[in-house]
């Protein structure tokens, strides 16, 4: 009775090879889960799919989220071809040959879905390729994508396709999935009698990060792996081998990377230290460079702390230096110290605004000579041109400064662009500024009592 079992399990688990997230693929909204927003009663995507009304449209959302499940389901509720392109295989050939199918397929009176995965691959000239036949209604296209769509497409195809934004599955949702997987008796491994427990399962989900084809790969190999020992029962220690080494959703230069990194900034800069650490925890936990997130610490350094507390800028750049000498991981924590030093410190972006104006300033004014007492005159012509005439050295002033000096140029009017914050050194910094410019008041009143 046991052979007879086990075999069972091995039949079932092998099931001409096809991975279970591909047997479990949703045919229809009832084995469908996550994506509520879109797919709930009254939703926009639900209303299409029910409607048959098709058009075309981007589904933008992390991996295994049911972007390539919903075309498939789409194209089959309404009828229609469905053709699969792949951007990483596909080029403009591949886009004809669709093309070809479809006029086929519409001289027959039937719709046709083009799907294209991963549509953010396509350069222009193929997007391009099939915009005409997305326009003449060749096909209806749904294009699948991980990047943000505003950066990664054409706006020619954007201004013709809905935008649909799918959301990573939360541990409720994977759970649902993997339960599927577990006791399907059709097409899970409901037949193999494989015993995991809620917790196990629990971990699986919160390992799959939002991405239920992780989840059922993650259950696949669990299961091959019990095969192989001939166990039915399940081991912590076995669930804790197939998780390892997983991580969460970062994708280098894509979408969660840039979101992290202005999270992590973004905390820092609300001297919100807690999350700020975690900010930085998971972009090291999906594999980002630590020296990228020192060089970003360095302009938060100065972006949004400048004067008001100058060590900041010192101890990233320690920060960086200690990195390049230890690497990783034994670099993370002085990291981690720098993150946590920037975010409570006293809070400035007074040196950032200054230099953004002054910039703006220059590159829209005129190229205005430097005034003749602030230029050096290290030869007698230059002496006879008057260069460094009447300059005054404020070393040689009362209290080092030389009130009512201008070190503008001639055709500039005198400008202050930077205004320091009432916090940290900068306090010190307002207080001073306000005494220099009530010498340069004092200054140019006794000048014009003397005239």
């Amino acid at each position: 009775m046991q052979n007879n079992k086990t075999d069972l399990f091995a039949d079932n688990l092998a099931n001409t090879g096809q991975p279970l997230a591909d047997r479990l693929r949703p045919t229809d909204l009832v084995t469908f889960h996550g994506q509520t927003h879109l797919l709930a009663k009254d939703k926009p995507l639900r209303i299409v799919i029910e409607s048959g009304k098709l058009h075309s449209m981007l589904f933008w959302g992390p991996p295994g989220t049911g972007k390539t499940t919903l075309a498939r389901m789409i194209a089959n509720n309404c009828g229609a071809q469905f053709i699969s392109l792949s951007a990483v295989l596909s080029g403009v050939k591949e886009i004809r040959e669709a093309v070809s199918q479809a006029k086929q397929s519409q001289a027959n009176g039937r719709q046709t879905v083009l799907f294209v995965d991963e549509v953010h691959r396509f350069n222009k000239s193929q997007q391009d390729a099939f915009l005409p036949y997305v326009e003449d209604g060749t096909f209806i296209f749904i294009g699948a994508t991980t990047e943000n769509p505003s950066f990664e497409l054409n706006n020619a195809l954007l201004s013709r396709s809905r935008v649909y934004v799918l959301k990573h599955l939360d541990v409720t949702e994977l759970l649902t999935i993997l339960q599927r997987g577990l006791h399907d008796n059709e097409l899970g491994l409901g037949d193999s009698d494989l015993q995991v427990s809620d917790e196990q399962l629990k971990q699986l989900a919160q390992a799959a990060d939002g991405d239920a084809r992780r989840a059922l790969n993650l259950l696949d190999i669990l299961a091959s792996l019990a095969q192989a020992e001939g166990s039915k029962a399940i081991s912590d220690q076995l669930v804790a081998e197939v998780i390892k080494g997983g991580v969460r959703r970062f994708d280098k230069g894509g979408e969660a990377f840039y979101d992290q990194i202005s999270a992590l900034h973004k905390s820092v800069r609300g001297s919100a230290v807690d999350a700020a650490l975690y900010w930085l925890a998971r972009m090291l936990d999906g594999g980002c460079d630590p020296l990228y997130i020192a060089r970003r610490v360095v302009r938060m350094a100065s972006e949004d702390i400048g004067n008001a507390d100058p060590r900041a800028l010192s101890i990233s750049l320690t920060t960086w230096d200690v990195l390049e000498r230890l690497g990783s991981p034994e670099g993370e924590l002085a990291l981690a110290q720098a993150i946590s030093y920037l975010a409570i410190a006293p809070k400035s972006n007074a040196v950032y605004k200054a230099f953004n104006q002054v910039m703006s300033d220059v590159k829209q004014s005129n190229s205005f000579d430097v005034p003749l007492h602030l230029r050096n005159a290290p030869t007698k012509l230059m002496s006879d041109l008057d260069y460094g005439k009447e300059y005054r050295y404020a070393h040689d002033e009362p209290e080092g400064y030389a009130a009512g000096e201008d070190y503008f140029p001639d055709n500039m009017s005198a400008t202050q662009y930077y205004h320091p914050v009432r916090r940290g050194l900068e306090d010190k910094i307002a207080d001073k500024l306000e005494r220099l410019r009530q010498a340069d008041d004092d200054y140019k009143n006794k000048q014009r009592d003397k005239s």
